[in-house]
């Protein structure tokens, strides 16, 4: 019996996207569906994404969710091919920000949202005609974390995983809403740690609900998965994750090594290779245009490509920038990110006070990032924390040599080097410990050191491009945790076309279910 494995996120890109979780489900489902693993996604159906799916076909109405009713639309992504079905509730849905509205505040209903989308998961699970039944639900981050609970109310065989990207964010609400969506009065007193309920500091947690009631509960890197049972790390849920460690695990994400191919990418300004690197000087010179910095070929660039919070450090990094300028006064900064809006004009006002050394984006956009990673010399990405990370392995893979905190994914993915052993060995970047301005500066100036050795450079970009940051060692460890939970077994054939369209068939989901 061929293994089938359904994904359930808030996003996935192409369709949304809001940070790092829609790029790794996305990839990870192609790259798992590769390898011979039947793989689909279940996602909301925004506006922008059943316009990208050119409307798909309805094939099931459920009734009786924690929102009202719905309809699930089949279609594929359009890149991949990769089965996806969008959960349409227009009412819930049909926004312009994903979780946010225009003002930056949190949409008053994203518990009943997001209980919607879990609840539609669990009625797959159970059985839905037209649809066929997972073995396995992997649900993602805070958003799907009912999933597995919703899966055990419903009675249903299908095994459970759930992934923490980002325990920061948890989806905790007052628990009185809890009887609004279906979860039983027992599951919301407070309770023991062993207990199985999502009580958390007298809210109901989404986060802690995926977390006690999934039969497996992975992060996204090995190190994460220890450090959140720390205090430091571990936002006061490490006493939840102590309850469950024997069923806790880490498994670093990879990425899409074909979208994120310098000399393949069609969205930079050369193509190059780590056998001929010539092309990512045509790309230092374009980035240089794009973010008005002074065309100077030898002068050391340093990208910024994340989100503007304190969790990303960007208040630590703008105080750092101006000494590193003093310092050196080659070095040159290009910032792209958007987040908190006083580190925004932060980082705005460096640019004015620094012009032709310091260039400022605010925003997100596809084509300036990999235009960031393709012309950079250097990538900066501090981080109080950081789950697992995708911007330094995008750097790494165009041969722009990370520069951040030993935290985390960035700790698993890059190997430090350290001057004082007078070689680069497997080196691929250089990472610091503290969360201080003198920690940013020290690291940098580790690696501008290295930056003026042009034999020692040129092996860490080798190094740094020759990584394997691919999905093929993830894929296979998530297939062997899935294989652990069921009988089925991955398909000994290899897929990568896109499947024809299903048949057009539409199921009230009233009149009738699978019998299994």
């Amino acid at each position: 019996m061929p293994l089938n494995i359904l994904m359930v996120a808030s996003e996935a890109v192409p369709l949304a996207k809001s940070g790092g979780l829609g790029d790794m489900v996305s990839a990870y489902s192609a790259a798992l569906r590769d390898s011979g693993v039947e793989t689909s996604i279940l996602m909301p159906a925004y506006p922008a994404a059943l316009e990208q799916i050119g409307g798909g076909t309805p094939v099931a109405r459920l009734s009786g969710l924690p929102g009202g009713d719905g309809v699930l639309i089949r279609a594929h992504m359009p890149d991949t091919g990769v089965p996806v079905l969008l959960l349409r509730m227009d009412h819930l849905f049909a926004r312009d920000g994903l979780y946010r509205d225009e003002n930056g505040r949190d949409y008053i209903d994203n518990l009943v949202r997001f209980a919607s989308l879990a609840a539609a998961a669990a009625r797959i699970a159970q059985g839905v005609r037209g649809i066929k039944r997972p073995d396995v639900v992997h649900a993602h981050d805070w958003h799907a974390g009912l999933t597995p609970l919703f899966m055990k109310l419903a009675g249903v065989k299908a095994r459970s995983v759930f992934t923490i990207h980002n325990l920061a964010f948890q989806g905790n609400y007052p628990r009185a809403m809890g009887g609004w969506i279906g979860v039983p009065p027992e599951l919301l007193v407070p309770a023991p740690l062993d207990d199985r309920s999502i009580e958390f500091y007298d809210t109901l947690s989404l986060m802690k609900a995926g977390i006690v009631h999934a039969d497996r509960v992975t992060t996204v890197s090995e190190r994460y998965a220890r450090e959140i049972l720390t205090e430091r790390f571990g936002h006061r849920m490490e006493g939840v994750l102590h309850s469950v460690a024997s069923r806790l695990s880490g498994i670093t994400n990879g990425i899409n090594t074909a979208a994120w191919n310098p000399a393949t990418d069609p969205l930079i300004a050369r193509s190059y290779s780590v056998e001929n690197v010539a092309g990512k000087h045509a790309c230092k010179r374009e980035l240089q245009r794009a973010f008005g910095l002074a065309r100077e070929p030898f002068a050391p660039l340093v990208a910024i490509g994340s989100r503007l919070t304190e969790q990303k450090m960007a208040d630590v990094v703008a105080d750092a920038i101006p000494h590193l300028l003093s310092r050196d006064s080659r070095v040159q900064f290009a910032i792209l990110g958007q987040g908190e809006a006083h580190l925004e004009q932060q980082m705005r006002a460096l640019a004015a006070q620094w012009p032709g050394r310091v260039g400022v984006k605010i925003g997100y956009d596809e084509t300036a990032a990999h235009g960031l990673h393709a012309g950079a010399d250097m990538l900066l990405h501090a981080s109080r924390f950081e789950p697992c990370g995708l911007t330094q392995l995008y750097a790494m893979r165009y041969g722009t040599v990370p520069v951040a905190s030993r935290v985390g994914g960035l700790a698993d993915t890059i190997s430090d080097y350290s001057l004082d052993l007078g070689r680069s060995g497997a080196a691929t970047g250089f990472l610091f410990e503290r969360e201080t301005v003198d920690g940013v500066i020290g690291a940098m100036e580790r690696s501008l050191a290295a930056f003026g050795n042009p034999s020692l450079w040129h092996a860490l970009q080798r190094n740094a491009m020759q990584r394997d940051s691919s999905w093929a060692v993830p894929v296979a460890r998530y297939t062997k945790l899935y294989t652990s939970l069921t009988d089925a077994r991955p398909a000994t054939t290899r897929r990568r076309k896109v499947d024809a369209p299903d048949t057009p068939t539409f199921v009230d989901e009233r009149a009738a279910m699978a019998a299994g």
